[in-house]
This record gives C-alpha cells, structure tokens and sequence, in this order.
C-alpha cells in the first residue's frame, strides 16, 4: 500500500531538514574563525521482509533475490571536519593560530565539562587582570592561566608555545608562560557547546594535553589566525541538491496521497 510510500517520504523530509540545518549553520559560520564544518550523515531504516533470498521454492529451485521494502531514511549523526583552515594575518600579538593538530584549553564552568573546554579560534586579549582570554563576550581564561603586564612593549609567542614580554627599560624579553595544546584520540567525538568550544566525551577519549610540536601537536604561530574551514561554494551546491531532494520527496507525498485517493474510492 501507498501508505509505507508515505512514511518514507516523510522520513526522507525529516532527514533532509536537518540535512539543510547543518548546512545553513554551516554557511553562517563562515567568518567564524577556527569553526569547523559538520556534515550529516544518512542511513536507511528497517525493511519489511516479504519473501526471503535463498528459499526453496515448490520444484526446488532457490530463490536468487529477496523482496525487502524500505521504510525511509534518517539522519545518522553529524560529522565534523576538523582540516585546517586558511590562514589569516592580522599582526595582533595575541591572535595565534594551530599549525596542525591541537587545541586550546580555555577554563569554563563545570556544567560544560568540567572546567575545561577546547577550541581552535586563536583570538586573544587581556582582561582587566592582565589574564589572556577569547576575546568574546565571555572570556574565557587561557588554561593554563598566563598573565602579561599591561605595560609590555612587546610580547612575543614562539612555535613551541613560549610566552615572552619586554617591559620599559628591559633589553631582553622575559618568558611568562607556556601556551599548551590538547589533543584526542577522537577529535570528532567531542561535544559542541556553542562559543565555538568543544568538551571532552567518552567518544573523544581524555585530552593529552602538552607544548605545541610535540608528540604530534601542531605548532603555534603569533600574528594569524585560523579562518572557518566552510567552503561556501561546496556548501552552496550541497544545499541546492538537498532543495532538490527535498521537492522530490514532497513529489512522492503527492503521488502516494493520490493512489491511496484512487483506492478509497475503489471502494465506494
């Protein structure tokens, strides 16, 4: 009956929804920077077994093909892309991009995970305590905490994550800290929370969290930033296809509408 067309195509427009949900989010992050872009995944449902490959038939011949019917479709998960964005300059002494694998470790409230939370935006400032933190509307602090004095004639971030400032009246910088870097067994498994952050998840596995360019970390460099890895044009494509899918599948509503009409009125 027309009525499992029906179901399918209702679940093909469910799927197709959130297909395009991710890819307008994706799009609007494009100036996001160090966002990374999610794909959905589709996977088909149970079937509906009305004859069965293999089986013996009345003269004793087996039969080569089953007959399965499906019942749709459905969004399966969203899968993240973690490649390296372009690089932008900006020549801010605190804009600092992840070359390679790697995130910042950035202190949040327990509710999201902990205490500690992971990113790859690279864009800091200082609050009023001289503390390095996003520079969004909620600061997240740098952890490990790093302090520079405000009054710093320059501050300087080397390849391995060192933190150095020179004061008035110095000739050589002093180092302040390090900047440390996380990285997962399973990048793809942490959890979004919003602010462009991450947190840990059984799926993701513990961060090793260490110096940049070591143990497979990515390296550090001062005065870039990392750009949303979202390409427009792909997206653009994706979202023409899925409008497509989805008139389609409305198609398909309308023709199994129509039959089981036909049908009602058979009967009549």
């Amino acid at each position: 009956m027309a009525n499992i067309a029906l179901q399918s195509a209702h679940s093909g427009l469910n799927a197709l929804n959130t297909r395009m949900d991710v890819i307008a989010n994706n799009l609007a992050n494009v100036n996001t920077a160090g966002f990374k872009s999610s794909r959905a995944n589709f996977q088909d449902l149970l079937y509906v077994e009305r004859a069965q490959p293999g089986v013996e038939n009345a003269i004793g011949d087996q039969r080569p093909i089953g007959l399965y019917v499906g019942l749709g479709v459905k969004v399966s998960g969203t899968q993240l892309d973690f490649s390296q964005g372009s690089p932008l300059s900006t020549d801010r002494p605190l804009d600092v991009l992840i070359e390679g694998e790697g995130f910042f470790q950035v202190q949040v409230e327990n509710e999201l995970g902990g205490g500690t939370a992971y990113t790859r935006a690279g864009n800091f400032t200082l609050n009023s305590d001289g503390e390095m933190v996003l520079a969004n509307d909620t600061g997240r602090r740098l952890d490990p905490p790093i302090t520079l004095d405000p009054d710093a004639v320059q501050i300087t971030i080397d390849a391995t994550g060192r933190v150095f400032q020179r004061l008035p009246g110095d000739t050589e910088p002093n180092e302040v800290g390090t900047i440390e870097l996380a990285t997962f067994v399973n990048p793809a498994g942490l959890v979004q929370v919003g602010e462009n952050l991450y947190v840990e998840s059984a799926a993701s596995g513990p961060p090793a969290a260490g110096e940049p360019a070591t143990d497979a970390r990515g390296r550090l460099r001062q005065g870039l930033l990392e750009a949303s890895n979202v390409d427009p044009t792909r997206e653009l494509i994706e979202l023409i296809r899925t409008q497509r899918a989805f008139e389609m599948n409305s198609q398909s509503i309308r023709a199994a509408d129509e039959t089981l009409q036909q049908v009602a009125q058979l009967r009549r």
